[in-house]
């Protein structure tokens, strides 16, 4: 553990030298640490040793060397660090764009939004709003095994929650007719043709670079069948129509792809047919149609951007600028639709808002702004480069927005109600935010004994109650007995005991905190129950959104720190 204390400190020694351009104090740095490090607060001794070492190692390197040592160690926060000193992160110039722009995001309707689809997103938005672009989303639910009636409504409503600068919205499944239109014209170019070949035998074919003998039908033998499938006159499988490309490409993939298919199940939810166009010839024709000149995808795209070329030269079309970044791995939450949903189903997950998860719905339940994860994803930016995304990252982001605005309360895990012998009957008075001294304070009345976190007193002499006194604490065994210990913080600090937070009893309300580890139990203060659906600070805890209150209950989910 002492190799990582030291890692970690040394990474918040070299962000505090980044930002000042000089070495920290002790201090400073040794502030940062505790504040997100609680649980080392009864080994600061030995932090403070480990800590004069890593700020020697700081001394002896350059501002050049540390800005480089801090790229390697934590690259999110070097970004942070420079976007301090210079204002909002700027991303690269849009080539052509000096016309305007209009520009898409495509999510499909298999459920909500998750972090994932928000960096697509927000990029798209950034330079829709920069350009004074127009913003097209487009719902893509032509695959009808993906497509749910009660996901369009959650698409939506996360949509509405991202704040994006939307110009229209528009559903593929209203435009089949518009496909079906470009299928048969690109049949008549000579462009595609409909192929009824086994899957297995042509995937054969494909490989040996070999035309299956459908390749060779006329324009008036494929029209005539393409006819025949909208009519109906096929199942599923037993028909396709293939777009004709270069069947020497070195990448088998790109050699005469399907552009349509049959599917019999499931119906979907909101247009009757049976003949679907597949992801690379709808978003074509829609991006030509809707006049989309930039897009913005993963890198996962670089193949069907490829695929999708030999469509746009068929057609005589001019392709829109794509731009492809690397991918974005997000650990500690679940993503993939499938897997939530099953956990959903067998009662793992309690919906799709559930705290381990990474759906929008979930981060916003936790307390995290909309601006916040703008602004971490645009942070991340547009490079090609796979990088792992920053949590803490968003948790500077987000507390940045909600600190501001949240009031300050108690919240007590693992507690335990003792007496304080000799203590004086007296009022707390304890700020709301510290500073915004306008707001006013919460009055704490002790009356004898006080509900305390039983893991924060352990092991120890004497603790002082925040905003009240301090205690000395007896120990027989594993049973604690406090004793009043006088008012002076000086006295407390100079005994280097610990401040905690309390509750009075009857001020004190059954209160679960939500988090990604697991509940916590404790009591919070009553006057939470006042805060429903809004974001909190709980003292020495972390920001925390009160999610509801029942007559003996508030439930609440942890953000972060």
């Amino acid at each position: 553990m002492a190799e990582g204390l030291r890692e970690i400190l040394f990474v918040y020694a070299l962000e505090n030298a980044v930002r000042h351009r000089s070495v920290p104090k002790p201090g400073a740095v040794m502030g940062t640490f505790m504040g997100r490090h609680a649980d080392f607060r009864d080994r600061a001794n030995e932090v403070a040793a480990e800590l004069k070492e890593v700020l020697a190692e700081v001394d002896a390197l350059t501002p050049e060397e540390r800005e480089e040592r801090l790229a390697a160690l934590a690259p999110d926060r070097l970004r942070q660090e420079k976007r301090k000193s210079g204002g909002a992160r700027e991303l690269p110039a849009l080539e052509y764009a000096e016309e305007g722009v209009v520009m898409r995001f495509a999510p499909n309707p298999s459920g909500p939004l998750h972090l994932g689809h928000a960096r697509a997103a927000y990029l798209n938005d950034y330079y829709v709003r920069r350009y004074d672009g127009h913003y097209v989303i487009r719902i893509e639910d032509t695959d009808p095994r993906r497509v749910e009636q009660e996901n369009y409504g959650l698409l939506l409503d996360d949509i509405d929650w991202l704040g994006l600068k939307v110009g229209e919205i528009v559903y593929q499944s209203d435009r089949m007719d518009i496909y079906y239109e470009h299928c048969r014209r690109l049949i008549e170019l000579g462009g595609a043709y409909a192929c009824m070949c086994d899957a297995a035998y042509f995937r054969d074919l494909k490989l040996e670079k070999r035309a299956c003998p459908c390749r060779n039908q006329t324009i008036e033998e494929n029209l005539g069948l393409w006819d025949r499938m909208l009519e109906g006159a096929f199942c599923e499988g037993m028909i396709t129509v293939r777009v004709k490309t270069d069947l020497e490409h070195p990448d088998p993939a790109m050699r005469d792809f399907s552009i349509f298919r049959i599917v019999d199940t499931p119906l979907h939810p909101r247009i009757d047919t049976k003949v679907y166009p597949m992801y690379n010839f709808s978003v074509v024709v829609d991006d030509h149609l809707l006049g989309i000149t930039h897009v913005i995808r993963g890198k996962d795209h670089i193949a069907n951007t490829r695929r999708q070329r030999y469509i746009y030269d068929y057609f005589s079309w001019k392709p829109p600028v794509f731009k492809h970044y690397g991918r974005l791995s997000i650990g500690g939450v679940v993503l993939s639709t499938s897997a939530i949903k099953e956990g959903i189903v067998s009662g793992v997950y309690s919906g799709w808002d559930d705290i381990h998860l990474g759906t929008l719905k979930a981060i916003a339940r936790r307390g995290f702004e909309p601006d916040a994860v703008r602004k971490a994803m645009i942070d991340i930016g547009i490079g090609e480069t796979d990088i792992t995304f920053s949590w803490e990252n968003l948790f500077a982001q987000n507390k940045a927005v909600i600190d501001p605005r949240a009031n300050r309360y108690f919240f007590v895990p693992d507690p335990v109600r003792l007496p304080v012998a000799d203590a004086p009957v007296q009022t707390a008075e304890a700020a709301l935010h510290p500073n915004e001294p306008e707001r006013g304070v919460r009055r704490l009345l002790f009356e004898g004994s006080a509900v305390v976190p039983r893991r924060e007193i352990e092991g120890k002499a004497m603790v002082r109650l925040k905003d009240l006194f301090n205690v000395n604490i007896a120990w027989k065994g594993e049973k604690p007995s406090l004793t009043y210990a006088g008012e002076s913080l000086e006295e407390a600090r100079n005994a280097h005991a610990p401040i905690i937070q309390w509750l009075p009893p009857r001020q004190a309300r059954n209160c679960i905190l939500k988090t990604p580890d697991g509940e916590v139990e404790g009591y919070c203060e009553e006057a939470c129950a006042a805060e429903c659906h809004r974001v909190v600070q709980f003292e020495r805890v972390g920001f925390a959104r009160i999610d509801a209150v029942a007559e003996d209950l508030v439930t609440a989910y942890f953000a972060h720190r």
